[in-house]
Order: structure tokens, then C-alpha cells, then sequence
């Protein structure tokens, strides 16, 4: 690696204000506030509004739309063309 043009990574805590929840990674992002970890050390702190603590797809709250049932609706409300009956 090239010295001197890569930006710093340094551990930092990300906290999830929808969950509660914090994570401990290595980043370069920049963070104003701090907050002491679980184990004493002050790390700078990022507040998410979303992570994979409250996502619905990770949590599995995500919801299946209903594909066939606009499908029909729509051909209700403006038909079906004669090409596609065919």
C-alpha cells in the first residue's frame, strides 16, 4: 500500500437509536461525540437511525406484497387488451 494517502481507521462505536443497540468496528467515518465502551475505553460515537438491529429484512418483520392481487386489480380497472387475451 501506498504510504500516506489512505485515511485512518480507528475503532468506532455505532449506535443504533432505533434498536438501542451499539456495534464496536474499525472505521475512518468521523464522529464529534464519544461514549466510554463496556470495557472502559472512550471510543467516538455515530448515531444510525437504521442497522442490521432493526432493518426488517434482518430482523425477519418484513412484509410479502401481495403481486397477484394488484395484478388482478388492475386488470379490473382497465381490462385486459385483446393481445393479451389471445
Amino acid at each position: 500500500m501506498k504510504p500516506g494517502i489512505h485515511p485512518e481507521s480507528r475503532p468506532v462505536v455505532f449506535r443504533d437509536r432505533a434498536a438501542g443497540t451499539a456495534f464496536l468496528i474499525r472505521s475512518t467515518a468521523h464522529a464529534t461525540r464519544t461514549i466510554e465502551w463496556e470495557d472502559g475505553v472512550t471510543h467516538p460515537l455515530i448515531d444510525v437511525e437504521i442497522s442490521s438491529a432493526s432493518h426488517p429484512f434482518y430482523t425477519g418483520t418484513s412484509r410479502v406484497l401481495d403481486t397477484a392481487g394488484r395484478v388482478e386489480r388492475f386488470e379490473r380497472r382497465y381490462g385486459r387488451t385483446a393481445s393479451a387475451r389471445a
